[in-house]
């Protein structure tokens, strides 16, 4: 089974922003429901191949997108 890592958001508008900032720059990702292990809250995250999560966090930083953290999951 591979990683991946998911980011969460503080609302649902920085996780639609930070995958429309994903998209334009051509880095693979998802946007998917919070899984359940990680918080009861409705809400979504993206999900990225676990290699990307390095310049994944430095450009949400640079473009200012909030987050509240990276998670990996198998």
């Amino acid at each position: 089974m591979s990683q991946f890592s998911v980011i969460l958001f503080f609302s649902n508008n920085y996780a639609m922003y930070a995958s429309n900032t994903l998209k334009k720059k051509d880095i693979s990702h998802k946007l998917i429901p919070v899984p359940r292990q990680l918080s009861s809250d409705c809400g979504y995250c993206v999900r990225i191949n676990s290699g990307d999560s390095s310049a994944v966090e430095k450009m949400l930083c640079e473009t200012g997108i909030e987050f509240d953290r990276i998670e990996v999951l198998q």
